[in-house]
């Protein structure tokens, strides 16, 4: 392995705003907006401000899922939130969400609203009120809660981590992707053993732990994170490999994986999602056939 380095810390950090490769524009050390920018509402109990990646996709799963299973509360607008553009420092979603991350919920439903913030708060949250996806007996309410965190506290080292310098940090660094590989494997074995034992992460049925892991470690297995199927050799991990596909094939996580999407097939992307028939009618493929 190569490891030689000519950069030395210096006593004080200062910021380097040219620094920090494919995210430098949003990047600071500080926090807060940038700008003033309301929150658009629309009609429904729940308000979402969103976008498609992993940690976004976790809710729209949720809320789909939901709405299959009948709970008309559930109807939600999905306003899309454009990280790359700094949509998350306005002064509208800092008052939601005061860490500037998406997702960010507001519940409406009650005389005040309510914020709630960071992916695994929403979707406890949300099956909480709607007495879903969390089970009551609670050594399997345990099991379901442990794995939620346990997505919370590894996934930072599969984006962050892995992800940032396989993919996205303007130099290969051999050491820091070694570092992060052998986690990022370490915790796909973990996820293979338990589902050895079981159908779904917190036992016989689908929680929201599967929802939380399943955009991230999911993803990963299909091939769909960072162009790493092959370097991370997915394949392997068999009893993944089995949970994931069976967690797609839900039409509700197809539908979640859609909203606040912009990236992949037209047909595949609905940037806002305001109705259920939004799916049908709103797609990016229809809305830029109609010019």
């Amino acid at each position: 392995m190569t490891g030689s380095s000519d950069y030395t810390p210096p006593k004080i950090w200062t910021w380097n705003k040219a620094n920090g490769g494919a995210f430098a524009n949003i990047n600071r050390p500080i926090a807060g907006p940038t700008h003033d920018k309301e929150l658009p509402v629309g009609r429904h109990p729940l308000q979402l401000y969103s976008l498609g990646t992993p940690n976004g996709v976790k809710v729209t799963i949720l809320l789909e899922e939901l709405l299959a299973r009948g709970h008309k509360g559930a109807e939600y607008d999905a306003w899309l939130i454009e990280i790359g553009k700094g949509d998350q420092f306005g002064s509208g979603f800092v008052d939601v969400n005061p860490n500037s991350k998406i997702p960010a919920l507001l519940d409406r439903s009650g005389p005040e609203p309510i914020r709630v913030f960071e992916s695994g708060s929403i979707l406890f949250y949300l099956a909480e009120k709607f007495g879903e996806f969390l089970p009551k007996d609670p050594a399997t309410r345990a099991e379901c809660m442990s794995w939620l965190f346990w997505q919370m506290g590894s996934a930072p080292y599969l984006g962050g981590g892995f992800g940032h310098f396989y993919a996205y940090a303007p130099t290969k660094i051999e050491y820091a992707i070694d570092r992060f590989a052998m986690e990022v494997k370490r915790q796909l074995d973990v996820l293979d053993r338990r589902l050895g034992e079981v159908e779904y992460l917190a036992g016989s049925d689908y929680t929201i732990a599967d929802m939380a892991v399943w955009p991230w470690y999911g993803g990963l297995a299909r091939g769909w994170q960072y162009g790493a199927a092959e370097f991370l050799q997915v394949e392997d991990y068999k009893n993944v490999q089995r949970w994931a596909e069976a967690i797609f094939q839900r039409p509700a996580v197809q539908r979640g994986r859609m909203v606040n999407r912009t990236s992949g097939e037209p047909s595949s992307q609905l940037r806002e999602r305001h109705d259920a028939g939004d799916f049908e009618t709103r797609t990016q493929d229809k809305l830029e056939a109609a010019g």
